[in-house]
């Protein structure tokens, strides 16, 4: 694939690591890229020394390449408001921090919640091109969505429209009047797929990602755990259609994408708990871009900057 700009760089802010790149902004490419463990538990202020050596890092080799960046795009495992100003502080202790304000010191900068960035660069370059209405759902370490209209994803009044899976859903038993509060996060995410093997079998079990190969390889306790974790997906894939009415869903996401029996057991709960008839078959399809897409979302960004 041939580069021909303009370019931005992105950094992709997760718990585990911070990938960072120069992204030509006309086709998504990635020209260069350099990855640094985020090591949180030091506290916000070590983690964004880390992050503003690495953007440093990434404009010299900008320069290197003779390519003129237009800005920086952050994307963040966290709220982001409207403003850009970090409201959480779940995995990145940066909420209180002057976060933007350091980053604007040397340029133009925009900092955005990593599933909205996400659903950007597949609103661009990925699986969304085709729709002008679209849900983005993204399933790994978190479940998080994002609703992208005419190109554009949804922020909503103070940059909190993107919590799925984070709280509980309240409900007294009728029989025996006992209070549930089942959280989806905690149920079918990947570290919740994790914990619950572990759980049933006394097994140490690390990813969900293993327990998705255990199920592929025929264990019955995995095969439970992921049907189930998949079925409880779909109830709430299901009820985005009904509240957003989307042209379609994307699913992206190290655990959205894995395919298999958790994919499967998401696409059957999900159109049994659409309700209107012309909605049921919408299309439900895999992210486009991988990994890299919160990186390249992130770079994209910069096209939004004031």
């Amino acid at each position: 694939m041939s580069s021909s700009g303009p370019y931005a760089i992105g950094l992709d802010v997760g718990g585990t690591k911070i990938a960072g790149g120069i992204v030509d902004l006309c086709s998504g490419q990635i020209i260069r890229r350099r990855t640094i463990a985020t090591l949180p538990d030091r506290g916000g202020l070590a983690v964004l020394d880390d992050l503003l050596a690495l953007r440093g890092q990434l404009a010299d080799d900008a320069t290197e390449l003779g390519l003129q960046v237009s800005g920086v795009g952050l994307g963040l495992c966290e709220l982001v408001d409207r403003a850009g100003q970090v409201t959480s502080d779940q995995t990145i202790a940066w909420k209180g921090l002057p976060v933007l304000e350091r980053l604007l010191a040397d340029g133009p900068t925009v900092i955005e919640a990593d599933v909205r960035a996400h659903a950007l660069a597949e609103a661009r370059y990925g699986a969304g091109r085709h729709y002008r209405l679209f849900v983005f759902v993204t399933v790994g370490t978190g479940i998080s969505s994002c609703l992208v209209q005419e190109g554009r994803p949804f922020a909503g009044a103070r940059g909190n429209a993107l919590v799925l899976a984070s709280s509980p859903f309240t409900i007294e038993c009728a029989n025996c009047k006992t209070i549930q509060r089942p959280i989806l996060e905690e149920y079918a995410s990947g570290p919740a797929l994790a914990a619950r093997y572990q759980q049933s079998t006394g097994v140490p079990c690390s990813g969900g990602e293993l327990v998705l190969a255990a199920a592929n390889a025929g264990d019955q306790a995995a095969i439970e755990i992921v049907a189930s974790a998949g079925t409880a997906l779909g109830v709430s894939i299901g009820w985005l259609v009904n509240v957003l009415d989307p042209e379609a869903v994307i699913i992206g996401g190290g655990l959205g994408s894995a395919g298999g029996l958790y994919w499967q057991q998401m696409i059957v709960s999900a159109r049994e708990h659409i309700w209107a008839d012309n909605s049921r078959d919408l299309p439900i399809v895999i992210a486009a871009l991988g990994p890299d897409a919160g990186l390249i979302g992130a770079a994209a960004a910069v096209d939004y900057l004031p």
